[in-house]
């Protein structure tokens, strides 16, 4: 007889049933002393953008949707308004390694922008906060949430951007 660790680590990388995504986490979560595979947490994460973040502010998804090791994504923040990001759609790169979730994503901002933890290549900063308190339980959506967050932020809303839709 086949062990229930073996058989949902077997079907998961196999099998990409997003509507069965939930239950088996459910699943893998409840087994004791047990870490869920890096491809089943990226899979609840692909699952949650393809149903949305509620208000339509952030999005994202796999940049291939071939990628079997969802590791490249694509994603948009829209900027705050009555900040000087308002009304510009900004997309970003989110690279998530071998060691994901682990260890956090790499970021890159593809559309220009003048952030303060934002480098002249488009380079999210490690020192940003949720990467330096990243932990297993962090995910793409809480990312993208935090910063447009930080886009209100005194130091960054008044910052003057770059023409829109200017690229990296």
């Amino acid at each position: 007889m086949v062990s229930s660790h073996h058989f949902i680590i077997s079907v998961i990388p196999s099998k990409y049933k997003l509507e069965t995504a939930a239950s088996l986490m459910l699943t893998v979560t409840m087994l004791p002393f047990f870490t869920v595979p890096r491809n089943f947490v990226l899979l609840e994460e692909l699952e949650c953008g393809m149903k949305g973040s509620g208000d339509g502010t952030i999005s994202w998804g796999l940049k291939n949707e071939n990628d079997a090791t969802f590791t490249y994504w694509n994603c948009t923040i829209i900027g705050p308004p009555d900040t000087t990001f308002a009304n510009r759609i900004y997309t970003l790169e989110i690279y998530c390694g071998e060691s994901y979730p682990d260890k956090p994503p790499k970021v890159k901002f593809c559309t220009k922008i003048n952030h303060l933890f934002v480098n002249s290549a488009g380079k999210l900063d490690d020192k940003f906060h949720a990467l330096m308190c990243w932990s297993r339980n962090s995910s793409i959506k809480q990312l993208l949430k935090d910063i447009r967050t930080s886009m209100r932020d005194k130091k960054n809303c008044t910052l003057k951007q770059p023409p829109e839709n200017s690229t990296y």
